[in-house]
């Protein structure tokens, strides 16, 4: 199953550069990498980088993350995928641009999302 991952321009640099991060801020203090689900990540986008340029998703497969993915209730109690453990450049199946266009963030097509 595919999950996803929001971040800012220079995280994504800096996950490239490094090959691994802790993550945004809010994954640094929350002790775990935040990612949604293709039904969660639209909502995720509004909420958490509403009117945000210079964001990529990032699409990441959950089977090879194992024990290190766990999904946990949060937001209305749906469960989300949390790791516990740095996200690795390794882990990325892939990354877009996710563009601004009159206030609303562009998901590639295909996606489900």
């Amino acid at each position: 199953m595919l999950i996803f991952k929001i971040l800012q321009g220079e995280e994504w640099a800096a996950l490239r550069a490094a090959g691994q991060i802790a993550g945004a801020p809010i994954d640094i203090a929350d002790g775990y990498v935040h990612f949604s689900t293709a039904e969660q990540v639209a909502e995720t986008a509004a909420k958490h980088f509403a009117n945000a340029e210079n964001l990529f998703l990032l699409g990441v497969e959950s089977a090879p993350l194992e024990d290190d993915l766990k999904w946990e209730p949060s937001r209305g109690g749906a469960l989300f995928p949390h790791l516990y453990r740095e996200l690795r450049l390794s882990d990325v199946t892939w990354a877009q641009p996710l563009p601004l266009a009159d206030g609303v963030h562009q998901f590639p097509a295909g996606l489900g999302i």
